[in-house]
């Protein structure tokens, strides 16, 4: 058994294909609730297994019902979970600046289980928050008719595909209103000139961006796979301008992949969809996760705030 793929500090692929994964520190679900918010983990589908992890504030500020953010986590598809630490804080402080109920959504990982399955989870989370939420009693202020779906990087990816699946099936129950990416990954077979560039740093990021696509994708499949490429979505021109939610993109500025989230943006504007950018200066990718207590993050909760509540 040799190792054929690896990420150091996070992910481990052996020539057996089994898979080691290290998580940075988690929060279990026995953890004492704090800083304003509690939570508790629900179990979505067993048999996948789908599993999510569910926000709530401790004491709302109002007595209507509340908006729902479901979050999709980040990390290529193949690692992360929404216990880890970052993500933990990171939501639970959302859930109470926003004064929203957060889903985040533990969906099965790569390379065990490829894309689209990451895809079909994460919507079979929506189908399941749409009839959990009359007999739950941590979300039943849910307002279904105000759900926001979010995620960094990877799940920034996720958030758009799913978006676009439930604009494909009307027996959902609940309303997308809006999208907020973070980081957003996607990819292409044509490379973007960061991507090209000989700086020892660009080479490693595609080193980087190459192993988790190699190991996400459908095998046989190339980065101009549906869920690599946004711009093989394939929807009307109607469906684009009349349908799709409204979008915000976060990007980074020192993030090696704000290219490809400034890039969605416009390709959004371009269909006609109501979209904006919003760039962190001087942070790097997923900055929100390893600092969840920075100002920039604060910010960058403030700024999800003020979308959420706007629709």
């Amino acid at each position: 058994m040799s190792l054929v793929e690896e990420s150091p500090d996070f992910l481990q692929v052996f020539s057996d294909g089994t898979v080691k994964r290290f998580a940075p520190g988690i929060v279990p679900a026995s953890s004492e609730p704090s800083n304003g918010y509690k939570f508790k983990d629900v179990i979505i589908d067993s048999s996948k297994p789908i599993t999510g992890r569910v926000f709530i504030p401790s004491d709302p500020t109002s007595l209507s019902k509340l908006p729902v953010v479901v979050y999709f986590h980040g990390g290529g598809f193949c690692i992360g979970s929404t216990t880890w630490i970052g993500y933990h804080h990171f939501l639970g402080d959302l859930s109470v600046s926003s004064q929203s109920i957060v889903l985040s959504i533990d969906y099965r990982l790569a390379p065990e289980n490829r894309l689209p399955i990451a895809y079909e989870d994460c919507y079979d989370s929506l189908v399941w928050l749409g009839h959990q939420a009359s007999c739950d009693p941590w979300l039943n202020k849910a307002d279904l008719s105000r759900v926001f779906l979010s995620g960094d990087s990877a799940g920034g990816n996720i958030a758009h595909n799913v978006a676009v699946k439930t604009m494909r099936n009307s027996l959902i129950h609940v309303k997308i209103r809006g999208l907020l990416l973070i980081h957003p990954y996607f990819g292409s077979e044509k490379r973007t000139e960061k991507e090209m560039s000989t700086d020892q740093e660009a080479v490693g990021n595609v080193a980087s961006n190459d192993m988790f696509w190699r190991l996400s994708i459908p095998e046989g499949s190339n980065r101009d796979y549906f869920g690599c490429s946004f711009d093989k979505t394939e929807l009307s021109v109607i469906q684009w301008r009349n349908e799709f939610p409204a979008v915000t993109v976060y990007v980074a500025e020192l993030d090696f992949l704000k290219e490809r989230g400034v890039m969605y943006a416009e390709f959004l504007q371009r269909k006609g969809v109501e979209v904006k950018l919003v760039e962190a200066e001087t942070e790097s990718h997923v900055f929100h996760v390893f600092k969840p207590e920075c100002e920039a993050t604060r910010l960058l909760q403030k700024n999800m705030k003020e979308f959420i509540w706007n629709y």
